[in-house]
């Protein structure tokens, strides 16, 4: 028995060297029996309804999307209430100035980063008016000078209030 297991401990190389010499000889036996793509998955009729439940899906959630957006005013849209936009322009990248309707006055407001100021009002209409050349009344105050000398009046004139303040306040 120690024999017997002795020469099978001798030609264990020499077995496994015959198998791989089988495996080597008989290679494109071996190859032929794997099918040429198999590996790739056939389009049958549960491929394509697949494919098809998805595309609804996905267009489904687009157009929810989209209901959602309209419904929480995220797409501009006429909405009838107390106030209403009638135009605007943006100054810079952070400046707007906006005309707000509210009852029968536009207020012309300007809006920049954590400030709403007030800017005019005037009677709604006035502006549809004179772009279809119908007369409104003048202003009652024209103003008289150049730019630059009115600016230079509105500086004196504020620099003269900050020190009458300045000067009563020591006192």
């Amino acid at each position: 028995m120690k024999r017997l297991a002795v020469a099978l401990a001798a030609a264990a190389p020499l077995l496994a060297r015959a198998a791989d010499m089988n495996a080597v000889n008989h290679a494109a036996q071996i190859a032929s029996n794997v099918g040429a793509g198999t590996a790739v998955p056939s389009l049958g009729f549960g491929a394509v309804l697949q494919t098809l439940f998805g595309l609804v899906i996905v267009i489904g959630f687009v157009f929810g999307c989209a209901w959602l957006a309209r419904k929480f005013g995220y797409q501009g849209g006429k909405r009838s209430g107390l106030v209403k936009v009638v135009g605007g322009a943006s100054l810079g990248s952070k400046e707007r100035v906006a005309v707000v309707e509210i009852g029968d006055t536009w207020l012309v407001v300007g809006a920049g980063p954590g400030n709403v100021r007030l800017l005019h009002t005037m009677p709604a209409g006035s502006a549809e008016a004179a772009a279809t050349g119908v007369e409104t009344p003048a202003p009652t105050q024209t103003l008289q000078g150049t730019f630059g000398q009115r600016f230079r009046d509105a500086l004196a004139g504020e620099a003269t209030k900050r020190l009458q303040k300045f000067a009563g306040g020591s006192k």
